[in-house]
């Protein structure tokens, strides 16, 4: 089989990882999604419009789902002494054509992008048929870097670190009818965090438009009242908490809740569609891990939601302690 997403269970307790939110209904996450990704970066709130090893495993025949058409801005080498261009979003809408994907998916690349052509197409293409349906009018936009300027955003045509400091990991847009995203791909500048903050993105945008699976949110309770240990984000930790604490508000942070994890277990699903994951990969600092067994519970809901394309496997495997394979 090609690729498998690891998920290892290899100790005793859950750890805990770099801070990262599986937040994207905000317009950007924070970029370290794990340790090799850019620390620091600001997060934008701007306008919108998993321990034991686990394997979520994929294949991919030859030939399979090549967007074609795709035009996409080719940059000479410049001096780091040059300062990026800056462009409007509105620039790179007008400037930059859009491909559609096998799936629905609306997408284009400018600038100076380091991720490949084949691994772009099939990041997109990883996202099921049915999930895409709910994100028709939005169209993303991976670009070296989107930079916030005060209350006006730019992007810039590649990596400069004059301007990092101010760059956001991403930023939804609306333009005209339309909703634009622009995931900056040189702050994290690997596939494996590129490809999350895509997810995530399209996660929290799935859950937004189509609300969260009733099968899914019986599952995910029932596991909180067995008292499951850990949980998969920030939001989901914080907001559990509360939903369990008898108050008028309880109901409100139960709902709160279940949007976080729902839209937390489509991301890694489709994370784990396009690469191999170690869960592990995923701890955090500031809350601990939710335990493997009930991860792969809600990762079995959401694909029997939303079954992968043609294409693509969803596999769970576990590493035992001192296992060779």
């Amino acid at each position: 089989m090609l690729g498998a997403t690891c998920f290892t269970c290899e100790y005793t307790t859950v750890p805990r990882m770099l801070n990262r939110r599986l937040t994207a209904n905000a317009n950007k996450v924070r970029s370290a999604v794990m340790s090799r990704t850019r620390s620091g970066i600001p997060i934008h709130r701007g306008r919108p419009e998993v321990v034991p090893s686990m394997l979520l495993g994929y294949t991919m025949p030859p030939g399979s789902c090549t967007v074609r058409g795709a035009l996409c801005a080719t940059m000479k080498p410049m001096s780091q002494a040059v300062s990026a261009i800056t462009r409007t979003p509105a620039e790179i809408v007008r400037l930059t054509p859009v491909s559609q994907a096998p799936n629905g998916i609306c997408y284009a690349r400018a600038g100076e992008v380091t991720i490949s052509d084949s691994d772009l197409d099939r990041m997109i293409a990883a996202v099921p048929v049915a999930a895409a349906s709910a994100l028709s009018r939005k169209a993303y936009y991976f670009v070296p870097l989107t930079v916030s300027q005060g209350d006006d955003t730019v992007i810039a045509d590649r990596y400069d670190v004059a301007l990092s400091d101010n760059a956001v990991c991403h930023r939804n847009l609306n333009l005209g009818d339309a909703q634009c995203v622009f995931i900056s791909t040189r702050l994290m500048d690997d596939k494996f965090s590129v490809a999350f903050e895509f997810y995530i993105n399209v996660g929290h945008a799935l859950v937004e438009r189509a609300g969260v699976s009733q099968p899914f949110a019986e599952m995910v309770w029932q596991q909180v009242e067995s008292g499951v240990k850990g949980e998969t984000s920030l939001d989901a930790w914080e907001s559990r908490k509360l939903a369990t604490v008898a108050g008028p508000e309880a109901e409100k942070f139960k709902n709160e809740y279940l949007t976080a994890t729902f839209a937390d277990a489509i991301s890694i699903y489709l994370l784990s569609l396009c690469l191999d994951v170690d869960y592990y990969d995923l701890r955090e600092r500031d809350y601990p891990l939710l335990a493997p067994t009930p991860l792969a519970e809600r990762l079995r809901k959401v694909a029997e939601i939303f079954p992968p394309n043609p294409g693509f496997e969803f596999n769970i495997y576990y590493k035992r302690r001192g296992s060779g394979s």
